[in-house]
């Protein structure tokens, strides 16, 4: 039996869902992107960075739940 960390599709989740949960801190990227002259784009950050930690979320929640139900 596999374990449920070595499946690719559940590992991805998680690791987005961790990339999502560290970009959600506007105010850091905000200041990395107007050091190298991105500021502009700080208003659009909520608007992609948001539906990524949900999607990300999700599919590692519905990979944990397969991988589960599957086992029994």
């Amino acid at each position: 039996m596999k374990s449920p960390w070595r499946d690719g599709w559940l590992s991805l989740g998680i690791a987005g869902t961790f990339l999502a949960c560290l970009a959600c801190g506007t105010p850091a990227a905000a200041l990395v992107l107007g050091a190298i002259g991105l500021g502009a784009w700080t208003g659009h950050l909520d608007i992609v960075l948001v539906p990524a930690l949900v999607a990300f979320a999700a599919l590692a929640a519905f990979r944990f739940w397969w991988l589960r139900a599957r086992r029994s």
